[in-house]
């Protein structure tokens, strides 16, 4: 004798209730995001459509593409290359030496003092910037900082700090940035990095030696590779955080000398009269650079996020 069980059957409008929750959930998801939306668009989106979108026009706001002249300009040009090199020095610097911090952090567990605080320390250095960190280096390795006074009293006489190259303190020129730079690109670097390092799982180093590799053999065949997504991702963010910073080069710098500084000095010039719309221009550039740098750090995560499931 056969016995044959049937499942049970869910009523038609059990089904159909659950087919109109999915796109009731996806809705109100959406809707949740309006708030967020509408911040963006009008303290992100429009102000920077708005500055690009002046670079197009003249003094008396007819349509032109003049102000693109400004790029012939010598003093322009060698704005761009002296962000672009400073960003990508302090991008460099800081990937290194934040890796070899995330590096030293996977022998401690998350759960301990040492992690802990050092994650939340690189959370608040990460966001320290502006009018607040120029006034703290000003203060230690100033002309009459801390440091710098310290190292007179003692008999040595910090040229670095006083006179750099014959043009006045290191830290009041474009090469200066480089210090206070690394001071919040180290922070971010172990912010981004360091989850990445968490994903290697001890089985690959336990499988490696199984089949007799070494550790340099583990970091050449398995570690680096499946890190290098992540680390020139990272590499990408801390230039890309260096080139867009304002506030910190222009508490230090009263001159251009990098492009958000040669912005300000067009919109704020007394000597030269009707050259603010030559700001659009430039930010039009460091729009387009920030563009070509965020797509390629968008695949580079892409990729890395492949291992890490």
């Amino acid at each position: 004798m056969t016995t044959t069980v049937v499942a049970p059957v869910a009523p038609a409008e059990t089904v159909r209730g659950a087919e109109v929750t999915t796109p009731r959930r996806r809705v109100a998801a959406w809707l949740g995001l309006i708030p967020f939306g509408a911040y963006v668009v009008l303290f992100l989106g429009v102000p920077a459509v708005l500055a690009v979108a002046s670079g197009f026009f003249d003094g008396s706001g007819a349509f032109t593409f003049a102000n693109f002249a400004a790029y012939a300009n010598p003093a322009i040009l060698q704005n761009f290359f002296a962000s672009l090199w400073i960003s990508a020095l302090t991008a460099v610097l800081g990937a290194i030496l934040g890796a070899v911090i995330c590096f030293a952090l996977l022998g401690t567990r998350p759960e301990r003092m040492l992690r802990s605080t050092v994650d939340s320390a690189s959370s608040v250095l990460a966001q320290f910037g502006g009018v607040m960190l120029a006034f703290a280096f000003i203060a230690t390795i100033g002309v009459q900082g801390v440091l710098t006074k310290w190292l007179v009293s003692i008999g040595i006489t910090p040229n670095i700090f006083t006179n750099f190259g014959g043009n006045g303190p290191l830290l009041y020129q474009i090469p200066g940035l480089v210090i206070p730079y690394l001071y919040f690109q180290i922070p971010l670097m172990v912010l981004t990095f360091m989850p990445a390092m968490e994903g290697l799982k001890s089985t690959w180093a336990e499988a490696n030696a199984t089949l007799g590799g070494t550790r340099l053999t583990y970091w050449c065949r398995i570690g680096m590779p499946l890190l290098a997504p992540a680390f020139f991702g990272s590499l990408i963010l801390l230039f890309a955080n260096a080139f867009s910073s304002y506030a910190t080069a222009a508490a230090l710098i009263s001159q251009g000398g990098i492009i958000p500084l040669a912005i300000r000095q067009q919109l704020t010039s007394e000597t030269i009269v009707g050259v603010s719309n030559v700001a659009g221009v430039l930010a039009l550039g460091m729009v387009v650079v920030m563009i070509i740098l965020m797509t390629a750090y968008s695949a580079l995560q892409r990729r890395a996020s492949r291992w890490r499931r």
